[in-house]
């Protein structure tokens, strides 16, 4: 699958998803640095693939989305990114971000490649969405076509609402 970097065409790595599509699993390391693993998420699962939190678009999405989660009955909110562990806790402290689970995708970008979502060349993940039933089952997703624009909110949502 091809998406846009700034302007620039790329052809993200990994398996590409699919609504219908189970996922088994994936790994990453939460901010304290002790492993993390979907499978022991239960439950309905948001999943947000942020290119970085340090960025003006990153921020505002996982602000507005840890905002939502308050508001969404049997729903976890977690956002992947490359950012290293230590930068994610950092950034969390500083935006008042409580209500969604971080967790950092740079050691084995084993996210990366188990949602198609990985940027090669720039070693980031493109911005994503992916909704998650009790049983792993992609319900919605988005691979936001220029990586440096916001994903459509409403979408999402409605998804998560329904």
């Amino acid at each position: 699958m091809k998406v846009t970097f700034a302007g620039n065409p790329v052809e993200l790595v990994g398996t590409e998803i699919h609504v219908g599509d189970t996922i088994a699993n994936f790994t990453a390391v939460k901010n304290d640095l002790t492993p993390f693993s979907l499978s022991k998420i239960k439950g309905k699962k948001l999943i947000l693939a942020v290119p970085s939190l340090d960025t003006s678009v990153c921020d505002a999405e996982v602000r507005r989305f840890n905002q939502e989660a308050t508001k969404l009955k049997d729903v976890t909110v977690i956002v992947v990114s490359m950012d290293l562990p230590f930068a994610q806790a950092r950034w969390c402290g500083a935006a008042g971000v409580e209500n969604v689970i971080t967790v950092s995708d740079y050691k084995d970008r084993n996210f990366a490649h188990t949602f198609g979502a990985y940027l090669p060349n720039v070693g980031l993940i493109a911005r994503s969405i992916f909704l998650l039933d009790e049983n792993n089952k992609v319900t919605y997703l988005e691979y936001v076509p220029e990586v440096t624009d916001h994903p459509n909110y409403e979408a999402a949502l409605k998804a998560v609402r329904a």
